[in-house]
């Protein structure tokens, strides 16, 4: 993986001397809970599905999703993962001028010069903990007239949120295509903070979602777009592959979004040990701490006597890897973000960072 995309478990590990699977990976936002026990049973339990052909149309898929999402299953897209969804609808709907929040996913700038659009940054501040009015923000799409607008929601690393209301205002007073990253949006309360609804009623909304996260599934690559906009919806299933999702994807996905018992265990823990690693976190002086819609946290060092970097290298032998966020446009050497993992790693984690910084 890139700097961009967190760890490489592999170059660690040689370099350390231990098994990649010894690392507590703090810097990949993923479930550490795994997938649905259903899903992986489901596959195993047949697995001469991969002699055959997916259904092309992914019927049962999209019914799955649909049910899950609360939208209608006509205005759905899927993909190879979420990146691949981005990277089509950028280049289906060839926006000359496009408004992104940073920091953020360093993939949206880069599909973005892909095809030579100009990118104006709308930076969220520090002082104003990484948060946005969307009224401001509103005020800035229009003076600069532009006609995509890019947002992660949940942002990743801030960890704000619109509300879909906030998401509606956005959609209501600009002329712009407002694509929106679900990728974090289960760790929220997805009634006030998903943009799915809106689907339905505004043919300038491409919401995005994929499986790696909350369902812990990077390797299938599953990603799924709504969007209500006929045309643009006809033009990017127009250019992927036929079959583009695979049957091992599509039989876990039909599974794993309708097993309610995983979906809530997986959020009521995750989110009970983000309030944990919070509260943790801000009984350092030396921290000051943001507070996140998503699975992870950022934080900064407020004494300067350590860099982000440096913290990240102390903590490596311990086993631990954290995410060190210089690279994210707008933090600086200070910043660096952990994810939720499971309980005794995130005592593990807190415990180690005193042993560092008190």
């Amino acid at each position: 993986m890139s700097v961009n995309h967190g760890a490489n478990l592999y170059d660690l590990s040689k370099q350390y001397g231990f098994s990649k699977d010894e690392f507590l990976d703090f810097s990949s936002n993923i479930n550490p809970f795994g997938t649905s026990t259903l899903a992986k049973e489901y596959v195993i339990n047949d697995i001469n599905m991969v002699s055959v052909y997916p259904d092309p149309e992914y019927v049962e898929l999209k019914k799955s999703i649909s049910s899950y999402c609360n939208c209608n299953k006509d205005n759905m897209v899927l993909g190879g993962g979420a990146t691949e969804l981005i990277s089509s609808f950028i280049s289906t709907i060839d926006p000359k001028k496009a408004v992104l929040i940073s920091p953020a996913y360093s993939e949206y700038e880069k599909e973005l010069k892909k095809i030579n659009c100009e990118i104006i940054k709308y930076f969220s501040r520090e002082y104003n903990d990484f948060e946005i009015d969307p009224v401001e923000f509103v005020d800035f799409i229009n003076k600069h007239e532009c006609d995509l607008i890019v947002i992660c929601n949940p942002n990743n690393p801030t960890g704000f949120s619109f509300s879909k209301f906030e998401i509606e205002i956005i959609l209501k007073n600009t002329n712009a295509f407002v694509m929106v990253d679900e990728t974090y949006i289960e760790f929220t309360n997805t009634s006030i903070y998903s943009s799915t609804p809106l689907v339905d009623q505004y043919d300038n909304l491409f919401v995005i979602r994929g499986t790696s996260k909350f369902f812990s599934t990077p390797g299938i690559r599953l990603g799924y777009g709504l969007i209500g906009n006929e045309n643009i919806k006809n033009e990017i299933n127009k250019n992927l592959d036929l079959w583009n999702i695979n049957i091992i994807a599509s039989s876990m996905g039909e599974i794993m979004f309708t097993d309610n018992n995983y979906i809530n265990s997986c959020v009521n823990t995750i989110l009970a040990e983000r309030n944990y690693l919070y509260n943790s976190l801000c009984e350092f002086n030396n921290l000051t701490v943001y507070e996140s819609k998503g699975n992870f946290i950022l934080c900064k060092l407020k004494d300067k006597t350590i860099t982000a970097s440096e913290l990240r290298e102390k903590l490596i032998p311990k086993k631990i890897i954290i995410r060190d966020c210089e690279s994210f446009d707008g933090l600086d050497e200070y910043f660096f973000r952990v994810c939720v993992l499971k309980p005794d790693d995130n005592r593990y984690l807190i415990n180690s960072l005193k042993e560092i910084l008190y």
